[in-house]
């Protein structure tokens, strides 16, 4: 039987640079790094104006990205951070709210993208964090920036729907009027 591959759907193209946020829980510092790297390269890509900001560990990054968008203009966000088992619950603990916290913020219409690693041991967290190699912070920022651009196709504020005067010009549901 042969091996199937991950696909990869092409970064989509913006008419105007997306505001980005990389949020990052540092507990791995070298890990950390990895995954910034590699999600600052694939930003870049597209051209994105970005922010980093730290938070002490990955449950705090929901948090931070809850807040940032209450009070900032960010259109995208990146979490990254590494959770490596131990000897304890603390692990599933980590794990489940911290992705749970990410995808409501998702539910919620927030663009979010999920480079939160949850791995067995620090060897995977390096297969995983290196941009060479499996790319998960460069994935997570992907994944932002997909959603970001589905956020604006969709976006009915854009779509001058509902009427509008200013000046000279009018328009009603999209068509300027004369």
């Amino acid at each position: 039987m042969a091996s199937v591959g991950e696909a990869a759907l092409p970064l989509p193209a913006f008419s105007s640079p997306p505001r980005v946020l990389v949020v990052v829980a540092p507990f791995y510092r070298e890990i950390a790094e990895m995954l910034v790297q590699g999600a600052e390269a694939t930003l870049d890509r597209v051209k994105a104006d970005r922010e980093r900001i730290e938070v002490p560990g990955a449950l705090e990054v929901p948090a931070a990205i809850k807040i940032a968008s209450a009070n900032s203009d960010f259109e995208g966000f990146v979490a990254l951070g590494c959770v490596v088992r131990g000897a304890t619950t603390h692990y599933e603990t980590v794990c489940n709210d911290s992705s749970r916290g990410i995808m409501m913020l998702n539910l919620a219409g927030l663009c979010v993208g999920n480079g939160i690693l949850t791995v067995e041991n620090l060897d995977q967290a390096e297969e995983r964090a290196d941009p060479h190699r499996q790319n998960k912070g460069g994935g997570a920022a992907e994944a932002a920036l997909h959603l970001v651009a589905l956020y604006r196709r969709f976006d009915s504020r854009a779509a001058s729907i509902g009427f509008s005067a200013g000046g000279s010009d009018a328009t009603r549901a999209g068509t300027k009027l004369k």
